[in-house]
């Protein structure tokens, strides 16, 4: 338990994950407010300041990515872990660059998240995957990139990439293929 109560700021739209975590985070000592929108998110941080935060890297219809830079103007010492079920090495790289401290493939559970919120510093002993990620999961990660330098734009992608828009939605729409 902290010596001082942390206001710990969840943004994500899942409404279950918001309620596990909360519960969870509460039980541990912190002050916990949830924010399901940027929106939301804004007013919570202006108001309340909190110290620590994690952020959901896909909201309804926004990306965390662009509300990490607005959030940390308004709480420049507001550590943000990023969360999400959609990872990828160029999203994990943005999030980094835009100051987020770590970053987290769901499904994380309490104790993971507040390791990465702990955490100072990388560490060089990680270690490094034996085999290459598979032809699939480069896909992923080249569709995900892309995305990410059209600002989440689907049909500006889709013209990128030279594929059919409702093809580049149904391919999004189904959960990373697995390293």
């Amino acid at each position: 338990m902290q010596e001082s109560t942390q206001h710990l700021l969840i943004i994500d739209d899942d409404e279950m994950f918001c309620h596990v975590l909360h519960r969870a985070m509460s039980r541990r000592g912190y002050e916990v407010l949830v924010a399901r929108n940027a929106g939301e998110a804004l007013t919570l941080a202006r108001r309340h300041l909190p110290e620590i935060a994690t952020l959901d890297l896909k909201l309804e219809n926004e990306s965390g990515l662009k509300l990490l830079p607005e959030l940390l103007e308004l709480v420049p010492a507001c550590r943000v872990v990023v969360l999400t079920g959609y990872s990828s090495i160029a999203t994990a790289v943005e999030a980094i660059k835009l100051g987020a401290v770590n970053y987290l493939c769901k499904p994380a559970d309490a104790d993971e998240i507040l390791a990465a919120l702990q955490k100072q510093q990388g560490d060089p002993d990680t270690e490094v995957a034996d085999k290459p990620p598979s032809i699939n999961r480069i896909t992923w990660e080249h569709i995900q990139k892309v995305l990410q330098e059209h600002d989440g734009n689907i049909s500006a992608t889709a013209r990128a990439l030279g594929m059919h828009r409702r093809t580049l939605q149904r391919k999004l729409q189904k959960r990373p293929v697995r390293r």
